[in-house]
């Protein structure tokens, strides 16, 4: 790119959507875009509500739910989240993720970061949320959850991590965070 050009002008401009599936979860569609230099391209691209997770500490522990995923046909150790319902606030939809898979509320949710998982494909955005003190409430997971809850120390968490047991973004992401919280008092 020379100093001159404008970054609006590799804007892909959709000239056609076409969708392919829409699902309970997510939907996919094939673009068809005009690049740049005027040629066209297809992008397949997976639509998805958004999705909320919490980093959740009880007594300096992490909150985590191990549960079997399909698509790695393993099982994983992973921070409690969920997708949005339509029009959820993600902070409540944090709040209720929480206490639907773990039996815990918070007392307080604080904004850690929003990022997107797969931009590259997806336009699934994952707001992650900290909560430092949690009470008992009422856990009510969704009838094809099957999930385990569990109070990790950082140094369990590291194991895992090892050995391939926490694998996901949010969940990485948390670690990082939560040791960063550990070394300065700061989430963010």
């Amino acid at each position: 790119m020379k100093p001159s050009d404008s970054i609006d002008a590799w804007v892909e401009r959709t000239i056609h959507t076409e969708p392919v599936f829409q699902g309970k979860v997510i939907s996919l569609q094939v673009d068809t875009v005009e690049l740049p230099e005027g040629k066209t391209a297809t992008r397949e691209i997976v639509k998805h509500p958004g999705a909320a997770a919490v980093m959740a500490l009880l007594d300096g522990k992490l909150l985590v739910v191990e549960q079997f995923r399909k698509p790695l046909e393993k099982f994983q150790v992973e921070i409690p989240a969920g997708k949005l319902d339509p029009g959820e606030d993600p902070e409540a939809a944090a709040a209720r993720e929480l206490e639907e898979e773990t039996g815990y509320r918070a007392e307080h949710l604080q904004l850690v970061s929003a990022f997107y998982t797969s931009p590259g494909f997806a336009d699934e955005k994952l707001y992650l949320y900290f909560a430092e003190r949690v009470v008992p409430g009422q856990s009510n997971p969704d009838e094809d959850e099957f999930l385990q809850v569990k109070a990790i120390t950082l140094e369990e968490a590291e194991v895992y991590l090892a050995e391939g047991k926490i694998s996901d973004a949010k969940t990485i992401m948390a670690l990082y965070a939560w040791k960063l919280y550990k070394l300065t008092g700061q989430i963010v």
